[in-house]
């Protein structure tokens, strides 16, 4: 499995228990989703190395208590502290209207309500307090807060986001 073919899930926090078990991480806002897991990817050194589970429950709202089967003492537990989880793309539940995964809109053309196509959707940019739009316009780069109320439609089917980018924020970046 490639990691690109994937989402992160989470990340291995703490161990639990001496016999084994983890507290995970879960990078969700619907973390009962995920209870019922067969098995996940761990990533070890850039390579996804799948774990089969035991059991798991819910731990205090956004943990997930884990039982490996191949992680039986607290000796196991401490080679997966720290790594990160993750799951095939393809078990991601659908979102519908203007919820949408990073990786959904990636490659999207970007329409501003007023000032029509400003460019092509990178990424999305989660690394600083406020995730930001990258947008390519013709080899410049303009950034956008990711704000729920700029986001006026998702349309998927035309591969589309379309915003309503404040007055002037465009313009920052294409005047010189």
């Amino acid at each position: 499995m490639r990691k690109q073919d994937c989402f992160y899930l989470g990340k291995v926090a703490k161990k639990f228990s001496f016999k084994g078990e983890v507290l995970v991480y879960l990078d969700t806002d619907e973390p009962e989703l995920y209870e019922n897991l067969e098995s996940v990817f761990v990533d070890f050194n850039g390579q996804l190395v799948p774990f089969f589970i035991e059991a798991a429950f819910l731990h205090k709202n956004d943990f997930l208590r884990v039982k490996f089967e191949d992680c039986q003492s607290e000796e196991d537990a401490d080679r997966i502290i720290g790594s990160e989880l993750y799951l095939p793309l393809n078990l991601l539940p659908p979102l519908e209207g203007n919820k949408f995964y990073y990786h959904e809109v990636e490659g999207f053309e970007v329409i501003d309500t007023t000032l029509g196509s400003v460019g092509t959707l990178i990424r999305i940019n989660d690394s600083n307090y406020q995730v930001l739009f990258e947008i390519d316009h013709n080899g410049t780069q303009i950034l956008v807060p990711m704000i729920d109320q700029f986001i006026e439609q998702v349309d998927r089917e035309n591969k589309k986001l379309i915003l309503h980018i404040p007055a002037g924020l465009v313009d920052l970046y294409l005047d010189n």
